[in-house]
């Protein structure tokens, strides 16, 4: 309060201010006061500003400062009134003296100042003495703000082996105070902790690394706090700090390097090829891409029996099989194998080399092996019609352990389901257990296994055993011919033209002969060397009358050996031709004429054919008459109740099978069927036997013998259906309690019935009684 004080003082002793709190008053002068006339002076306000420090922390409210009016003469006439930014609420005046405070503390960052307005009134007139008139009040900053960052934690990364001062990243603090007004926003920026890795640059906030060479492998991260002062740093100032993580990002700055300089691994023999032998590792401190490495086998005695790859994921070296082994072969093998990184940085060339070599020994153990056969696959040829027992070829096979255990063969009998082979089980020849064909199989493909006797290991090998040709068909006619020959045909004209196929296989190509079995005075043939000859007549005048066909015995040869020949009949038809030799007919027409028959012999055997099969139409007119009276007869069931789909419940529970009196099958029976001279739909009706009435039976019988009367009559009924006809007896009656729950044929029956009874059932069914009632009534209308 007494600062405020003094700063009014100080204040009000500077002759612009004073003037601007104390001024005349706009208006009449002191001459005209004193009598001597002189012109009205109107004057303006001129204000300066006013100034109030912040956050004060005295008690009661703040004093700003005094406004006054030359023509206030201190009566209590003169009122006045402040408007403006915060007037009444934030600030506030005394109407009488003019003083004016602030009712709160002010904050500079929310608000550096306020416009105001201000003016003199007469308080008994409302007359303005003072035109209003604006002034300012700024509020004077503090240093009540520290600085702030924009994060509290912040993550930067820098390359590990940098030198001295390669930057980091740059941090940023803010502080809220007034720039202009003193040190209170003037930052200085220090690092608190991080040293001696780090440093950072006071007036820019630049972090920047402080050592060469740092190494990622020994430490990856570092955390940094990173101060931030008002006050130029001075003593007093207020701070605040944020923390950077910094990480050191991997070069490949570290070669690869095996642990072990030599390695022994050791396979069984049987390992298939691609198989995995064992693997390596070498180590390399980078990481990422900086770290993989690639595996590779320089030279040693097993080069060509294994090989090495490199496993992307885990980047080891993989030691693969490339060939088959064999332990009675060789047992060891040595590989030479060098590790190398893939990206190699030339800048850190001179830490390498980033390569290394390390040797790899392999033993391999033995194992007890199967049979192992001379070749991959075996063909053999053998001549089809070979009798049984022929030889068609050996396989071998032989142990290739040390031991050299015996060794048995055995046909896969799955390969050869029709047993056409045989093997000797101690040497391996194959032969044959019956002739082959081979026109009806050119190949043979077996399966052959050998098994060790002691072990009963197996392998298997494939046979392929081709059958040799051997001519033993005879050539015959490609295919059917249907020859024939014109009555008016001359001597010498061709008539067909025919050829051969022999199913055997010729060593070069098929050579067929053409013959004709025996001298024919009607045809001859004649051979053309090219598997086809001709068919010639030898005489014309042929007659359909006299012979209406002739057979040709046609012989053909072939040229193998040994010789095959066949003969095959040529049928050789007589027709009747046009000059053109195209054939008008063969028909059956020409055999009768052949015969004799007349025109009038013809005419005489159809009439006799008719007359023959005009009984049999009456027979079938008859009996169709018949079938469509029997379709009129009546349907056994002739009751509109007894409907198949009624049902009829039965669920007195009764005193088992003794107790006749619980259970009626009155409503098994059909007294209408029984009683009518009604007959069977499925015999003949009326025709072979006479009416047989069934036997009655008594009231209240059991089931049982009600079932077996009905089925002793229809035994020795003589007009009852087949055996396998059914024969069902749970006819409803007429005389029913229960009656029929069919709702088929209801429109018929429902204008038999009178539904009076309704009325009388009360008000719930009286909508139903109108509508059926109203409808009787219309309906007899």
């Amino acid at each position: 309060m007494i600062t405020n004080q003094l700063a009014l003082l100080m204040l009000l002793s500077i002759p612009e201010w004073s003037s601007a709190l104390i001024r005349p008053v706009p208006g009449i002068s002191t001459a005209e006061r004193d009598g001597r006339t002189l012109h009205r002076t109107k004057r303006g306000w001129m204000w300066n500003s006013f100034f109030l420090l912040e956050e004060w922390t005295g008690s009661g409210k703040q004093y700003v400062g005094k406004l006054h009016s030359d023509m206030d003469t201190e009566d209590g006439s003169v009122k006045y009134v402040l408007t403006g930014d915060g007037a009444g609420t934030i600030f506030e005046i005394d109407e009488k003296s003019g003083d004016i405070h602030a009712t709160r503390r002010l904050d500079r960052e929310e608000k550096s100042s306020y416009t105001l307005s201000a003016k003199a009134i007469n308080k008994t007139s409302g007359q303005v003495l003072e035109r209003a008139s604006d002034f300012i009040i700024k509020i004077h900053d503090i240093n009540d703000n520290e600085p702030k960052f924009s994060k509290d934690t912040y993550v930067a990364s820098v390359p590990e082996m940098s030198s001295i001062g390669a930057f980091v990243m740059r941090v940023t603090a803010t502080d809220a105070d007034d720039e202009s007004y003193g040190n209170s926003a003037k930052l200085v920026y220090s690092i608190l902790q991080g040293q001696p890795y780090f440093s950072v640059e006071p007036d820019t906030g630049v972090i920047r690394t402080a050592l060469p060479n740092m190494i990622r492998e020994n430490r990856e991260h570092y955390q940094v706090v990173i101060q931030a002062k008002d006050m130029a740093g001075q003593m007093g100032g207020l701070s605040g700090t944020a923390t950077v993580n910094i990480t050191l990002l991997d070069v490949n700055n570290s070669p690869p390097r095996f642990p072990h300089s030599a390695y022994h691994l050791s396979t069984p023999e049987s390992a298939e090829v691609g198989s995995s032998v064992g693997r390596i590792k070498a180590n390399d401190a980078d990481a990422g891409v900086n770290a993989e490495m690639w595996y590779s086998v320089l030279d040693g005695d097993g080069q060509d029996v294994f090989s090495i790859v490199t496993d992307a994921t885990s980047q080891e070296g993989v030691i693969t099989v490339k060939k088959p082994l064999d332990y009675e072969s060789k047992r060891t093998y040595s590989l030479r194998v060098q590790v190398t990184n893939t990206h190699v940085d030339p800048q850190f060339g001179h830490l390498g080399p980033f390569s290394d070599t390390a040797t790899v020994r392999i033993a391999v153990t033995d194992v007890d092996e199967p049979p192992v056969f001379g070749r991959s696959h075996y063909i053999f040829e053998v001549d089809e019609n070979a009798p049984p027992g022929s030889s068609v070829g050996t396989v071998s096979a032989r142990d290739p352990d040390a031991t050299n255990h015996l060794v048995k063969y055995t046909i896969d009998r799955h390969t050869d389901l029709e047993r056409l082979f045989n093997i000797n089980s101690n040497n391996g020849t194959i032969s044959t257990l019956q002739a082959l064909d081979r026109e009806t199989s050119k190949w043979h493909n077996i399966s052959v296994l050998a098994t060790e006797i002691s072990t009963s290991l197996q392998t298997r090998v494939p046979v392929f055993i081709k059958v040799q040709d051997v001519n033993d068909n005879a050539p015959e006619f490609a295919m059917y011919y249907e020859t024939f020959v014109c009555e008016n045909a001359k001597a010498g004209e061709l008539i067909q033209t025919i050829s051969a196929v022999d199913t055997d296989e010729p060593v070069i190509a098929h050579q067929f002969v053409f013959s004709l079995s025996t001298v024919n005075p009607n045809f001859t043939i004649y051979d053309n060397e090219d598997n086809t000859a001709r068919i010639l007549t030898r005489r014309g005048g042929f007659s359909r009358h006299e012979m209406n066909s002739y057979l040709l015995p046609v012989v053909i040869s072939d040229n193998d050996y040994p010789i095959q020949s066949s003969t095959s009949t040529l049928t050789v038809r007589v027709c009747a031709c046009d000059r053109s030799r195209n054939v008008q007919t063969c028909s059956t027409e020409a055999l009768l004429l052949s015969a004799g028959l007349s025109t009038g012999a013809l005419v005489a055997i159809l009439l006799c054919i008719i007359i023959l099969l005009i009984p049999v139409s009456i027979v079938i007119v008859v009996l169709f008459a018949a079938l469509r009276r029997q379709k009129k007869k009546e349907p056994l069931i002739i009751s509109k109740e007894d409907v198949r789909d009624n049902v009829v419940s039965y669920n007195d529970e009764g005193g088992g099978e003794e107790d006749t009196q619980a259970f009626d099958i009155g409503t098994l029976r059909n007294p209408e069927v029984i009683d009518t001279n009604k007959m069977r739909r499925d015999i003949i009706p009326e025709m072979l036997f006479p009416f047989r009435r069934i036997s009655p039976i008594k009231d209240n019988t059991d089931v049982r013998d009600f079932i077996n009367c009905r089925l002793q009559d229809n035994d020795s009924d003589p007009t009852a259906p087949p055996y396998d006809s059914l024969a069902t007896y749970a006819y409803e009656g007429n005389g029913s309690l229960a009656e029929s729950l069919s709702s088929l044929e209801s429109s018929a029956t429902e204008g038999d019935q009178d539904f009076d009874y309704l009325s009388h059932w009360g008000p719930p069914f009286k909508k139903l009684a109108d509508m059926y009632i109203g409808k009787e009534t219309q309906r007899e209308t």
